[in-house]
């Protein structure tokens, strides 16, 4: 069984899978969160479907950088990517 990490951390076995592999904390939080959320979608139709602005809501969630700079198709990969 996974670790309460508190409040902050909605998914905690998905935080500690992630730590494991890696990342920070505030990464690992941030992602942990959007999939308890449901607000984290990694599916390819659903996202080619999305609009500019709603993949770089996705990217400014999970903690993608450089979004800002990303064109449509640039975002869609680093979604896909992450």
């Amino acid at each position: 069984m996974a670790k309460d990490h508190g409040p902050t951390v909605k998914n905690d076995k998905l935080y500690e899978d992630l730590r494991r592999d890696g990342a920070s904390k505030e990464k690992a939080a941030r992602i942990a969160n959007a999939q308890a959320a449901g607000t984290l979608d990694h599916k390819g139709t659903k996202l080619d479907d999305r609009t500019k602005d709603e993949l770089y809501d996705e990217a400014r969630e999970i903690g993608i950088e450089g979004r800002s700079d990303m064109d449509k198709d640039e975002l869609v990969d680093a979604i896909r990517e992450h």
